[in-house]
């Protein structure tokens, strides 16, 4: 199996209009467009019933006492967990390829509807549905893709890894409300072929005038 988009190259920086936080003129940051990238694929194998892609982020920081605070900086060294981005689910082997913006335009405070979707496929809760829990303004069920926004202090620069799975399910055994985790425990033993591919985000300004 290969994966691949044509807006960025493996390993390298993700373009600014995928993710959904960016810098703003007056020195902090703002959200972005949001856009989900283009992604397509080829070389399925033999006996794939459905697909299952997920998008995660394996920098995040394990403790938010330093994040985004503008007087210091979070730690390299600091224990990392997964935040998921995109969990998708149950989208037919006939789908080759995902268009720019074909699942997402924007930002939706309270998140975009779910967990139905394009081409028949579902959507499960990405990582913003917890991050903004506690926010009245934004709290609510996030669906779908949203981009990265990691700490603007964070002297770690964040990888963002979308790994499409061929999967020998018709129907992925997960229901309602489900999150990138449930999917991963799903799969496992159902997964024919694999592939990822690599991006980069960070909106740490010194990094970034690297």
């Amino acid at each position: 199996m290969k994966l691949w988009s044509q807006s960025w190259n493996d390993g390298q920086a993700i373009p600014e209009r995928y993710a959904a936080g960016r810098p703003d003129p007056q020195g902090g940051v703002t959200f972005s467009d949001n856009l989900n990238p283009h992604l397509a694929w080829s070389g399925l194998p033999s006996g794939t019933q459905s697909l299952a892609l997920i998008c995660h982020d394996p920098d995040v920081p394990s403790r938010g006492d330093d994040v985004n605070k503008p007087d210091r900086e979070v730690p390299a060294d600091l224990p990392r967990v997964d935040f998921f981005h995109w969990v998708m689910v149950d989208l037919p082997p006939t789908v080759s390829e995902i268009a720019e913006g074909e699942f997402s335009k924007g930002f939706t405070p309270r998140g975009k509807p779910g967990p139905a979707t394009l081409h028949g496929a579902r959507h499960g809760l990405n990582d913003y549905t917890g991050w903004f829990a506690g926010n009245p303004d934004m709290a609510g069920s996030y669906f779908g893709y949203d981009g990265p926004f990691p700490p603007f202090n964070d002297a770690l620069v964040h990888h963002y890894v979308f790994t499409l799975f061929a999967l020998d399910l018709a129907r992925c055994p997960v229901e309602g409300a489900f999150t990138g985790a449930q999917v991963r425990q799903a799969i496992a033993g159902h997964v024919l072929g694999s592939a990822s591919f690599v991006g980069t985000y960070t909106l740490n300004r010194r990094l970034r005038a690297g």
